[in-house]
């Protein structure tokens, strides 16, 4: 059945054909770096992608430009929303009637929550509750996914499973950690159809500048083009799990075409420490990382995780999900395409 919101700024009316079925997807954090990847996976799937974006003075969305004006544009839906704002929730679950709601908007940096820990709470935690309240209110038949985090497992021994008991480290955890929760609640009280992803750290060149992975590429090109001599960063021997979020909007999508509800891991299976990530990224365009970064206690969190390592058995079972991309090869792709963004030449 055809569903036209009327309550975006930027309405979709693309014909149908008689009989014509098409599934309908809103995705809350469709600017970023997941929510590109997986609307155009969406979109390359034949659904309908709804997002829902914040009001701001910018209006400039470079990571879904390419969806928004390009051949797929009216396939495309932006609706104005907020997750401190449970009526708009309501409202725009109402207009859409989606068939899916991948729920991937959050404040999401783990430092930024320890200086907006009040903010992170309401947005990440209480966030991910309004819109499970919105599905119940509006009775819209829909299978929902809520992106949790690796960073609920915090201080827990390697590897983490699903069944590994959480201590957050921060509170981007904890709020997380209630998420998380929230969604199991609902599950059971009300019988929806409401599924965790617990995604270890997964990257690509749409990361946020301000994350260590991007920080650090983006650092390399700064250097090879003369615009920096050194770059600051905290502690180099944390460890992660890091895979490609082209990779893991995939799995998203399984866990909503499974049979029946649950909670999985997304992970690659292998963990490199920011150590390593360095080593990587400043060998590629032939330099030592010795010489070029430097270890700022500025950058150091108050409560540090220092080994997150996933082990994604169930969803390989399950799902069928594999991870696709080595180390190296994310690595690789992050630094070229900051090499490319800053004009340097990137076969370097």
């Amino acid at each position: 059945m055809s569903r036209h919101p009327t309550t975006s700024f930027e309405a979709c009316h693309r014909p149908r054909s008689p009989g014509e079925l098409v599934s309908t997807a809103l995705i809350t954090g469709i600017t970023g770096q997941d929510g590109s990847y997986l609307a155009e996976l969406l979109l390359s799937k034949g659904y309908d992608v709804h997002g829902v974006v914040r009001r701001t003075s910018e209006i400039a969305r470079p990571r879904i430009d390419r969806l928004h004006h390009g051949v797929d544009a009216d396939r495309v839906t932006l609706h104005y929303g907020d997750l401190d704002d449970p009526l708009g929730l309501v409202r725009i679950i109402s207009a859409v009637q989606p068939d899916e709601i991948y729920h991937l908007a959050a404040q999401s940096h783990v430092q930024i929550s320890f200086d907006v820990p009040d903010y992170t709470g309401s947005v990440t935690g209480l966030g991910t509750m309004r819109l499970l309240e919105a599905i119940r209110i509006t009775g819209v038949s829909t299978r929902f996914y809520q992106a949790s985090s690796s960073e609920m497992f915090g201080s827990a021994p390697p590897p983490q499973r699903e069944e590994t008991p959480f201590h957050p480290r921060s509170p981007y955890a904890v709020a997380k950690v209630y998420g998380y929760w929230a969604t199991v609640n609902y599950r059971e009280a009300y019988g929806m159809f409401a599924s965790n992803g617990i995604l270890f750290n997964h990257e690509s060149p749409r990361r946020g500048e301000n994350f260590v992975t991007r920080k650090v590429t983006r650092g390399v090109a700064d250097i090879v083009t003369g615009r920096a001599e050194k770059l600051h960063l905290g502690n180099l021997d944390a460890k992660r799990d890091w895979g490609f979020a082209g990779d893991y909007v995939e799995g998203m999508w399984r866990m909503l075409q499974h049979d029946e509800p649950n909670d999985f891991i997304l992970a690659t299976g292998e963990a490199h420490s920011v150590r390593e990530f360095c080593e990587a990224a400043f060998g590629h365009v032939g330099l030592d990382y010795n010489d070029h970064v430097v270890v700022d206690e500025r950058f150091f969190r108050p409560a540090e995780v220092d080994y997150l390592l996933g082990d994604a058995t169930k969803a390989r079972s399950l799902l069928g999900w594999e991870p696709t991309t080595t180390f190296t090869e994310l690595v690789t792709m992050m630094v070229d395409a900051d090499l490319a963004t800053s004009g340097a030449n990137a076969s370097l």
